[in-house]
Parts: structure tokens; sequence; C-alpha cells
């Protein structure tokens, strides 16, 4: 089978139930970039070169929660404490999943106003 030519995602898309609500919450929770609104069913960011997309469900088979998203941060302690101060509550304090062995991979889930759920994830390396 040969490469089609994939290079990388080019959007994610998210169902969300409340197009605004869910602008507020990506815009000054998650502090993401908001690229444009498509009013009344989308709203479109940037997260470091991936374009998200929040719509409303176009049709009922498509009304369903999604896959996690993983957003990488530098400092998980801090990106945490950083969000949490702007309304995020997540599930569970930042924690250690594995030790590899080049770096310690720890996450922290939260969920956004339609109960999607997310994460931040943070790569620490060895010393």
């Amino acid at each position: 089978m040969t490469n089609p030519g994939i290079e990388s995602i080019g959007q994610i898309a998210l169902v969300v139930h409340d197009v605004q609500k869910a602008v507020v919450f990506y815009r000054d929770s998650l502090r993401l970039k908001l690229l444009f609104q498509a009013p009344p069913k989308m709203a479109f960011f940037d997260c470091a070169g991936v374009r998200l997309m929040l719509s409303l469900p176009e049709k009922p088979e498509f009304d369903h929660p999604s896959s996690i998203l993983y957003f990488r941060v530098p400092d998980i302690q801090r990106a945490h404490e950083s969000m949490t101060g702007h309304g995020v509550v997540f599930e569970e304090e930042p924690h250690l999943v594995a030790r590899l062995e080049t770096h310690d991979l720890w996450l922290a889930f939260f969920k956004d106003p339609d109960r999607n759920v997310l994460a931040l994830m943070s790569e620490i390396p060895k010393r």
C-alpha cells in the first residue's frame, strides 16, 4: 500500500450543544486563540497549528462525546494551577502515569461544558 501523503492532522471536531458557552470556555478558560466563528453552529480555534472546530451536531449520529484530546504542556503543575484559576474543574490533581526511559508522563483530566473529556499531558525529561 502506498502512502497517501498524509502529513498531519488539519482539524479536530468536537460536538457542543451551546456554541457560545463553548467559545467562552475554550477562549477564556483554556486560552486558545479564537480564529473565527460561523454563527450559530460553529467556532474555530488554533491549538499550536491544529485547528479545533466546535460545532453543533449536524445529525443525530454525531451527537455523542468525543475522543479524549490531550493538550501537551511543558509544566503540568503550572498549567493546572493557571487553568483552575480560570474556572477549569479537574477530575483529579496532575499525576504520574508512567516512568519511561527518557521522561516521565504526567496527566490531568477535565471536562468542557458539554462533558467532553479533555486532558493535560506533560512529558518531563529525566535529568
